[in-house]
């Protein structure tokens, strides 16, 4: 499938590594202006220790074909996220895509903290905070803060990263709290965007090879239908390219299901089976 973002202009938020990386590259293969969101700007210096910067990120995004742009960002504090809403919108003067990617509470896997998997009660009480302000809250403040310039350019898509904890219990308690909110945060979003034609939807990857889970496979054994983060990325890019996107606002999508949908592979050329089943035990609905 050929896919075409050319001229459209994207914010990744998250995207120093993992499946925000993944995404921002996606939408760079398509031809995207993306405008990188991330708090690394000094390799080695991120809390969890893993690699990655937005200045990569962003370099990676040119040489796939589109225009990266690093944008240091700490989606915890309003006044940047204002800030760089209105610096897109002098640079270009429109926002077609936003992807809400940004995530809280990894880092105990990857930053030396003794992990603990046991009951609510017995983790620490900063997980929520994590969980709730770095991932459901910055979602909400991106999308509102967003959301006029989105109105102004044209039909668009907000994409909230979220996963099968908004439908079933996966623990811990924190973690499928915060995506059940997620999915009714993108789900509320899109009946108040649904007359200005932006699109609004959650979309869960599978186990996504990202350098967390890379660095923790232990945990993630029994796991099936493992994903690289630019076949996520390359989903992603298909449903902001379809002309009739529309038809899906309010919904929560599986991105091997998008991918299907439209004929996108990962880099090995191949199509992850989604998880809808092993998760859920229901069958894939038509997309």
């Amino acid at each position: 499938m050929t896919l075409s973002l050319v001229g459209k202009v994207a914010l990744v938020t998250g995207a120093s590594r993992g499946v925000g990386r993944g995404i921002a590259r996606g939408l760079g293969e398509a031809g995207a202006t993306v405008y990188v969101g991330g708090r690394t700007v000094v390799e080695g210096t991120a809390a969890s220790r893993l690699p990655g910067t937005v200045q990569t990120t962003a370099e990676e995004v040119t040489a796939l074909g589109g225009r990266g742009v690093a944008a240091p960002l700490d989606v915890g504090d309003d006044e940047q996220l204002r800030a760089l809403i209105a610096r897109i919108d002098r640079e270009h003067g429109r926002l077609d895509i936003l992807i809400n990617s940004a995530w809280g509470g990894y880092e105990r896997f990857t930053d030396g903290s003794e992990f603990n998997p046991g009951p609510f009660w017995e983790q620490p009480l900063a997980l929520w905070d994590s969980m709730h302000r770095i991932g459901v809250r910055s979602h909400y403040v991106a999308s509102a803060l967003a959301a006029p310039l989105m109105i102004r350019s044209g039909p668009g898509l907000i994409v909230c990263l979220s996963s099968f904890a908004g439908q079933v219990r996966v623990p811990p308690v924190a973690y499928a709290v915060a995506h059940d909110a997620i999915d009714r945060l993108a789900k509320d979003m899109a009946e108040d965007l649904r007359p200005h034609h932006v699109a609004s939807v959650s979309l869960y990857p599978g186990l996504v090879l990202t350098e967390s889970v890379v660095a923790n496979l232990q945990y993630f054994a029994d796991q099936p239908n493992r994903e690289t983060p630019l076949f996520v990325g390359r989903a992603v890019a298909a449903l902001a390219a379809d002309p009739e996107l529309f038809r899906l606002t309010g919904r929560w999508l599986v991105a091997a299901e998008v991918a299907a949908a439209y004929g996108v592979t990962d880099e090995a050329g191949e199509l992850p089976d989604s998880n809808r089943a092993w998760i859920t035990g229901d069958a894939v609905p038509p997309f």
